[in-house]
């Protein structure tokens, strides 16, 4: 029998080793299936740990479905409300006319004056109104809406227009050129009513502005700043696009 000698000179590739077997599969099987159980047990243990519903106490639960039902009743309460608004908004949008939106409206009497003189004591006597100088023929409008009560020549204030007013006022537009209402004649605010002029005891041409309440003259100034009307900035009301509109 032939037996091959090992050279002096080939290395020893295994010695002084031990061969290690290789495991077989189905070693590395009962390994995965061991983790796999392990981790099962480990959740049912934490599942143990939950609370059982038959364990929780009655009046904790009861308190848990009284507090749904207060809050399904607020939400059902709040979207209601919100729809009453609503439905009210649009009943008033519907009912409400231009004429009825433009009622409380003051507006300035003329688009451009210069306020030449106030309310007050002159020349030993009252003026009971103020003067806004504009030129001649410049027509002027109603600072607010109501019925033609005087149009026509009025004694010491030349030809003049008064306008009583639902709330009792009257506003006399005084020593004008021209009027173009009649008595009788209901007028809103914004509406052309006259033109400036000179008319009776006047001294340059103007626009006389007097307003009486309960009978009385009152300084028009602050009567018509609470009203939204500024006759020495010149401002309007800010429903004066509204009346407008409405004219």
């Amino acid at each position: 029998m032939f037996v091959r000698q090992r050279l002096s000179s080939e290395p020893d590739r295994y010695r002084g080793r031990r061969r290690v077997p290789t495991p077989p599969r189905s070693r590395y099987a009962v390994v995965v299936t061991s983790a796999f159980i392990g981790a099962g047990v480990v959740a049912i243990g934490a599942a143990s740990n939950l609370p059982n519903a038959k364990d929780v106490n009655p009046e904790v639960l009861q308190g848990l479905k009284s507090a749904q039902v207060a809050n399904q009743a607020i939400s059902d309460r709040s979207t209601e409300e919100k729809a009453s608004r609503s439905e009210d908004r649009g009943v008033a949008k519907t009912n409400v006319s231009a004429d009825e939106a433009t009622a409380d409206v003051w507006l300035l009497p003329l688009d451009s004056y210069t306020y030449s003189s106030p309310f007050g004591i002159r020349w030993g006597q009252l003026h009971a109104g103020i003067d806004l100088a504009a030129p001649e023929g410049l027509p002027y409008k109603a600072v607010h809406s109501g019925k033609v009560i005087q149009a026509g020549y009025y004694g010491g204030y030349g030809y003049a227009v008064t306008v009583q007013n639902d709330d009792g006022t009257q506003v006399i537009y005084a020593h004008s050129r021209r009027v173009l209402v009649k008595v009788g004649e209901q007028v809103k605010a914004g509406q052309v009513i006259g033109q400036v002029g000179n008319t009776g005891n006047s001294y340059g041409t103007h626009l006389h502005l007097e307003i009486h309440v309960d009978g009385q003259p009152v300084d028009p100034i602050p009567f018509l700043r609470e009203r939204g009307v500024d006759i020495k900035l010149q401002v309007e009301s800010i429903y004066a696009g509204m009346a407008a509109a409405a004219s």
